[in-house]
């Protein structure tokens, strides 16, 4: 099934939906009746099971927050919540195979880059009644609404924005005398500091070439001034050959193969390996989200506490100022073969909700979407990095088959690796990637 083109969301509506939550100037529907209160129908409910899969790894704060969640939703309708947790790089296999077989689940959260891909394959339910009649919904400042809508319809609820910034071994810095870096140069020779004086088995740079390279990737092709595509004359048109991709795509794989501050043995490590590896020791710096502190401090056994870690948003080329990120975030949605989609929606609105809405946010390192929570972040220690940095946001292509080409068919991760290995010049590289691209998106 085919879907009409998405418009590709921009910096432009990046930093509106910062500066109006900032201020609160947001347009609202009034909150009336907003917050948890229990359906009217929720006793026939009970007895039921509702199956919920959540995306990464438990934390404990996770655990804390889905265990309060699931226990509110059985107080107010009488369902249990089967929970299943799946690891992010697992994800796409998992909901491809629910998809063929009929086993999954009935609430399901996603990367909002995801959801048109899946909205293409008919797999989640169209919740748009849901969302409108919602008071706590209308909250949310509607240009955050734009990877969950298609044709007009929606089918996702937002959960938490989010951006990337690179965390760092804030104690290394200090005991190398590392400064802050502001610019393309200064990064490099932060992490060739790092690899020097902690060893060549440590990344002091983590190159990923995971599922989720591109979002470590993209900031720089965006601090030159390039992109992935864009929907010209009613078709994706790739500029991968475009001066400031190359650019932007050359300093990223320079960094194992010119510089060597990431390990060339490890070119298809993802921000979960990175992670696990940062907790041991072995990274100096990588371009992640705040929700992976948690994890990290529990994998680390105590060795890496709050006071040795720390943010700073990817700087630009020129040092001007931070480099744009990927304008991201989770979405909750209810997938198509949900066995109750009424206990479904009552799940929805509770998890999304306000109340739990902004904790599945500030637990979990995301930006909260409601305006009065977002406005706090401009001075968080932590989440200040993360806000600076969505004001100029930026989103991959928003067309249904991005998920293929970013996830499925990984043309871009493919590309660096032939680069890195001595395979493929750039050029060559970036040209068989745009054509590659083209096909995937034009489908």
């Amino acid at each position: 099934m085919k879907f009409a083109r998405i418009a590709t969301t921009t910096a432009v509506t990046a930093a509106l939906a910062l500066g109006l939550a900032a201020c609160g100037g947001a347009e609202t529907a009034p909150a009336q009746n907003a917050g948890t209160s229990a359906p009217a129908s929720g006793p026939k409910f009970a007895g039921q099971t509702l199956t919920v899969w959540r995306l990464g790894a438990p934390d404990s704060k996770q655990t804390a927050f889905m265990n309060d969640l699931n226990a509110k939703f059985k107080e107010l309708t009488g369902a249990d919540v089967k929970l299943q947790w799946v690891p992010w790089p697992d994800a796409q296999a998992k909901w491809t195979a629910a998809l063929a077989g009929g086993d999954g689940p009935d609430v399901t959260e996603f990367g909002n880059d995801q959801v048109a891909a899946w909205v293409a394959q008919d797999a989640l339910t169209d919740i748009t009644d849901i969302v409108k009649s919602h008071p706590d919904f209308q909250q949310i400042p509607q240009n955050l609404w734009s990877y969950e809508t298609v044709d007009g319809k929606i089918y996702a609820t937002p959960w938490g924005g989010g951006t990337r910034a690179v965390l760092y071994r804030k104690d290394w810095f200090d005991e190398l005398k590392i400064e802050t870096p502001k610019n393309w140069e200064d990064l490099v020779a932060a992490g060739k500091k790092i690899v020097e004086k902690k060893g060549k088995d440590v990344d002091g740079f983590a190159f990923n070439g995971g599922a989720d390279a591109n979002m470590s990737l993209s900031p720089f092709v965006w601090s030159a001034g390039g992109d992935f595509a864009a929907f010209e004359g009613g078709k994706w048109v790739g500029k991968l050959t475009q001066p400031g991709f190359k650019e932007g795509f050359q300093y990223y794989t320079d960094l194992v193969a010119k510089h060597g501050i990431s390990r060339k043995s490890a070119l298809t490590q993802n921000s979960t390996d990175i992670a696990t590896r940062f907790a041991n020791g072995k990274v100096g710096m990588y371009v992640t989200g705040a929700w992976d502190l948690t994890t990290i401090k529990e994998q680390s056994g105590g060795k890496i506490a709050d006071k040795d870690m720390a943010f700073f948003s990817v700087p630009s080329k020129d040092g001007s100022g931070p480099a744009p990120a990927f304008q991201g975030g989770n979405d909750i949605a209810i997938w198509k073969d949900a066995k109750n989609v009424e206990l479904a929606a009552e799940y929805l609105k509770l998890a999304a909700g306000k109340e739990f809405g902004t904790r599945y946010a500030k637990e979990g390192g995301l930006l909260p979407l409601y305006p009065e929570a977002l406005s706090e972040y401009a001075t968080d220690p932590v989440q200040a990095p993360f806000a600076e940095t969505f004001k100029i946001a930026k989103g991959f292509p928003n067309d249904t088959n991005w998920a293929e080409a970013n996830d499925t068919k990984a043309v871009l991760q493919s590309a660096a690796r032939a680069v890195i290995e001595g395979k493929k010049d750039v050029d060559t590289a970036l040209a068989d990637a745009n054509k590659e691209l083209e096909e995937i998106l034009n489908q």
